[in-house]
């Protein structure tokens, strides 16, 4: 595990809790925020190729959260990452602060995208991948991270459908089920992948090293997915103690 030098002090994700509970206010969407916590956690702390010094190289990995609401999670990661201040937390949703209730890529360093209405994420990460492609950046991967009942939205299938056959190899999404969809998938999320051509798995949502070998597995030729499950709705208090 690496950790992150803010004024003094090493954060690590035994710190998150408490990072989370700097960010207060009634539009937190707790449980939305928790079940990403461990997945993200993971992607910056071992596999995403990015750094505070690195967010306008055109090689480096780009994240995207179409998840965006809930998102004390992410901002707590960035504080520990070192992309914003620590101190940023505090003022979460406040009319001044750069930390809205859904992330603004023009106000938060690090940020890729600013998200709103569900269902844009993936399709946008599409666009990016193959616009690295056209570009000849074979380097750089995108990853997208997905709600399950964001996963009603349309547009999502519509990505799902062409980034398959397209070979998008750069393309990495994780999907955080914690129960909430509203439509079921005969044979589950990744099943909806898996028939339109990705490379899917299926892992524990808190288990740090399953998340690792799921992100880090080779797809040669194909898109890929990774279904994080969590406790249904993410729970409410604080996040679940990591496992791995």
């Amino acid at each position: 595990m690496t950790t992150t030098t803010e004024p003094g002090y090493d954060y690590g994700h035994a710190d998150l809790s408490r990072l989370m509970a700097l960010m207060t206010g009634d539009e937190k969407h707790g449980p939305a925020a928790t079940s990403t916590l461990d997945a993200l956690w993971v992607l910056y702390d071992r596999v995403l190729r990015v750094t505070p010094e690195r967010v306008d190289d055109p090689e480096r990995d780009r994240f995207l959260l179409s998840k965006g609401h809930g998102p004390m999670a992410y901002y707590a990661v960035l504080a520990a990452k070192g992309f914003v201040p620590v101190d940023w937390l505090e003022g979460f949703g406040a009319y001044d602060s750069p930390l809205g209730h859904h992330p603004d890529r023009v106000l938060v360093p690090g940020v890729e995208i600013g998200s709103g209405s569900l269902g844009h994420g993936l399709p946008i990460a599409v666009g990016t991948a193959l616009g690295l492609r056209a570009q000849g950046n074979r380097d750089a991967r995108v990853w997208v991270l997905v709600g399950d009942a964001e996963l009603d939205e349309g547009s999502n299938h519509e990505a799902i459908a062409f980034a398959g056959p397209a070979g998008l190899e750069q393309l990495h999404t994780v999907v955080i089920d914690n129960a909430s969809a509203r439509h079921a998938r005969p044979g589950g999320i990744a099943a909806r992948f898996e028939v339109a051509g990705w490379s899917t798995a299926t892992v524990d949502g808190r288990d740090h090293d399953a998340l690792y070998a799921a992100f880090t597995a080779p797809h040669p030729g194909r898109p890929r997915v990774v279904v994080a499950q969590v406790e249904p709705k993410g729970g409410v208090g604080a996040p679940t103690p990591a496992r791995g």
